[in-house]
Parts: C-alpha cells; sequence; structure tokens
C-alpha cells in the first residue's frame, strides 16, 4: 500500500493536487531558504573524509607511472575506474607534469592540503560532486597536450584554467541558479539573482585559499596572484550557461577578424572559451563514460524538479521526469550547444578534429537513432491503441446491430 502511495505521488504534477497531499509550500512567505536543503546526506562524515585522505597521503609515497600520466592526457579517460583517493593524486600529479611547482613555487605539501580541502568541499550531488570536477580539469589538461595550448598562452594561464577547473562547481547543493532564483535563497539574495552558484563557487574556492595552509600561491608576487585571481573569476563565472550565446558569439566574431594571441582581451576571451568546453566536454569521452554522466545529470535534474514540484515552482520540462526523453534531450544539447561551440573552437585549433569533435558527432549520431527508435515504437503503441479502439467500437456497433435486429 505504501509503495502504490509513493508511485502516485510521483506521478502528480500540478501543485493544487500537492496541496491536499499536504505536500505543498506556500512560497508567498518572504523568509529566507538555504541555498540547499537541510540534508545531511550532501555531506560526508569526518570519517568518510579522513579515510580518503588517509588513503591519499599514501599513494603520494609513490610516483605514478609512465603509463598513468600517459592516460592522464587522453580525452577518453574513464573516470569511472578511479576512487577518490586516487582521483586527487591524479589532480596532484597534473601540477607536478606541468610544471607549477617549481614555476610558481607551490609547496607540496601546502598542493596536497589544498587538494584535500576541495575534496571535502564537493559534495555528494548525482552530478555536479568531485568526479565531475576531476573530468573537467582533466579534459582541461588533455586539451593542453592535445592543442599545445603553451605555444599560444603563458604558464600561469594554464595554471588558471587547471585550477578554474577544479574549484569551478565548489559546493554545489545539486539545484541550479534557476531554483536559487524562483525560491529566493540566500544565494539568490546575496548576488542579486545574477549567477549565484557561480559567485558562490568563486567565493568558496577563495576562501579556502584565504587559509594559508591551503594556500597554493602564497609564495607569489601579490600583482601574480591578483592576476591569478582575476582569471580564475572571469573563467569560473562564465560556466553559467545563461551567458553562453553571449560568449559564443564574441569568440566567433573574434575568430572571423582573426584572432589575436597577443591581445589581452582576446586571450582572456580564449580561456573563458575553453573552460567551457572542458566543463561540458562528457559526450567527447568514450559511450560507456558519457552516458553514465547523462544519467547522473539526470538524476539531479528530477530531484531538483521534484523539489520544485512541491513547492509550486516553475520547473523547466528539460528536468522533468514526466516529460523528459534522455535521448531527444542530449539530440537537442548536442546539435544546439555542444557541436557549435567545440566546432568554433576546431576552426582555431583543428587538432582538436579527430579526439573532440568525431566521438561528439558519433554520440550525435548515437542519440538520434536511438530517439527515432523510441518514435517509432510509440507510433506503433499509438496506432495499436487506436485499432483496439475502432474494434471495440466495431464490435459495439455489431451488437448493438443484433439487438435491433432481434426486436424487429
Amino acid at each position: 500500500m505504501q509503495q502504490k502511495v509513493e508511485e502516485f505521488k510521483q506521478k502528480l504534477e500540478g501543485v493544487e493536487h500537492l496541496s491536499w497531499l499536504g505536500l505543498f509550500k506556500d512560497m508567498s512567505s518572504t523568509k529566507l531558504r538555504h541555498f540547499w536543503k537541510k540534508n545531511q546526506s550532501i555531506k560526508r562524515t569526518d570519517d568518510q573524509n579522513e579515510a580518503v585522505y588517509k588513503k591519499f597521503l599514501e599513494l603520494c609515497k609513490v610516483q605514478a607511472t609512465e603509463q598513468v600520466r600517459e592516460y592522464l592526457k587522453k580525452p577518453t579517460f574513464d573516470n569511472w575506474q578511479w576512487e577518490d583517493a586516487e582521483i586527487m593524486f591524479l589532480l596532484r600529479q597534473m601540477y607536478i607534469d606541468l610544471g607549477f611547482l617549481h614555476t610558481f613555487n607551490i609547496e607540496m605539501s601546502t598542493l596536497q592540503h589544498w587538494l584535500y580541502e576541495i575534496y571535502k568541499n564537493y559534495n555528494l550531488v548525482p552530478f555536479h560532486n568531485f568526479k565531475h570536477c576531476f573530468m573537467v580539469a582533466q579534459m582541461m589538461y588533455g586539451l593542453t597536450w592535445l592543442i599545445g595550448l603553451r605555444n599560444y598562452v603563458e604558464d600561469i594561464d594554464i595554471l588558471i584554467l587547471i585550477t578554474s577547473a577544479i574549484c569551478h562547481d565548489l559546493n554545489h547543493p545539486g539545484y541550479n541558479n534557476a531554483y536559487q532564483i524562483n525560491a529566493r535563497t540566500e544565494l539568490a539574495l546575496r548576488y542579486n539573482d545574477i549567477s549565484p552558484l557561480e559567485n558562490h563557487h568563486c567565493a568558496v574556492a577563495f576562501e579556502i585559499l584565504a587559509n594559508p595552509n591551503f594556500n597554493i600561491f602564497r609564495n607569489l608576487d601579490k600583482d601574480v596572484f591578483k592576476k591569478i585571481r582575476e582569471g580564475m573569476i572571469k573563467c569560473i563565472l562564465a560556466t553559467d550557461m545563461a551567458k553562453h550565446s553571449e560568449i559564443l558569439s564574441s569568440f566567433k566574431a573574434a575568430i572571423e577578424k582573426g584572432f589575436d594571441f597577443s591581445s589581452k582581451e582576446q586571450k582572456s576571451l580564449l580561456l573563458i572559451i575553453l573552460i567551457k568546453v572542458a566543463d561540458i566536454s562528457n559526450e567527447a569521452r568514450p559511450m560507456q563514460v558519457s552516458e553514465l554522466w547523462a544519467e547522473c545529470l539526470l538524476e539531479e535534474f528530477f530531484m531538483q524538479s521534484d523539489m520544485e514540484k512541491l513547492e509550486g515552482l516553475p520547473v523547466a520540462p528539460f528536468m522533468d521526469r514526466e516529460k523528459v526523453n534522455k535521448c531527444t534531450s542530449q539530440v537537442g544539447f548536442i546539435k544546439f550547444v555542444l557541436l557549435p561551440l567545440f566546432e568554433t573552437l576546431a576552426s582555431l585549433f583543428p587538432k582538436i578534429q579527430r579526439d573532440i569533435i568525431e566521438p561528439v558527432r558519433e554520440a550525435l549520431q548515437y542519440y538520434q537513432k536511438e530517439s527515432d527508435s523510441l518514435e517509432e515504437e510509440n507510433e506503433k503503441r499509438k496506432d495499436s491503441k487506436n485499432l483496439e479502439k475502432i474494434d471495440v467500437h466495431l464490435k459495439r456497433q455489431n451488437k448493438n446491430g443484433l439487438k435491433t435486429n432481434s426486436n424487429s
């Protein structure tokens, strides 16, 4: 009985129905709410964190093999094969192999403390978690080697990119900007509805760096740190997809005029584009990697839309479990968001064509085929139901006809 009740609740869409079930919250209250639900399950326990850190420190006693170091540079990297402690170790390896410890005088112990603090500040949400942070950083790292980024920008720019990628979703609650704004959360109020999450991620990143024990930039001159801070803020704020069209249009215009790598403004725009590409790059990975990420994203969407229904907030159709179709959704996202961005970058760096663009096109073909198959099945079901209705109607007519004849 309880299971039937729960299934019934899930199927209800209108807030007026939720009201009589006692599940609808009156949003007319002016009381501020936290930017996530007060659910401690999204936070790890101290014991869980310490166990991961202990394993991480043990791993740091050995050197990464050449095979692992080379695999770390590949866009095909599969995060699902690695535990959190190992992922922290791989992030550490990026800073080592890029020469950041020497170039920017980063102490190894500080780097390790910082990575652990970063780890603790990612929540246990389906998508925007520590593994996502790593995958964005790993793709950024892979792009650095793939396109020979050091031939176009300075080491400090690459440091900004990798560090921004690691920090770009810190303390994400699993509820997006639309929710923050519509629910009038603390973050929406604090940042005046302007990219509340991205501003928060950025603030958390620099709160961590404000502690000398975690400040990997503490040995740098003030002017150098200022440049890093400015660059990170621009990169992290640019990950707000509400700014996507504007940023892409600016990048296209810069390329059409002839991209100038010596221009400070255009180089800043390039860094923004690179982190945006890395942020939404899952579809460039093998299907066994990317499809799991698509499911994680849908799970987070459904978690939010369920809450929005309960609270009487607007629900985006692409986040509604009763309306969304994964394949159709992926087709739209790849066709209208991913490929235009990636292909524009490819016009500047043709080397990404084989390793990034082609896998994305293959993913589009896969989801398009799946979407077409589902649509065909749905049409068959509709036709079958229509035939059943016609059959029932004819049987009724025949039955009524027989009755009429017998009466006459």
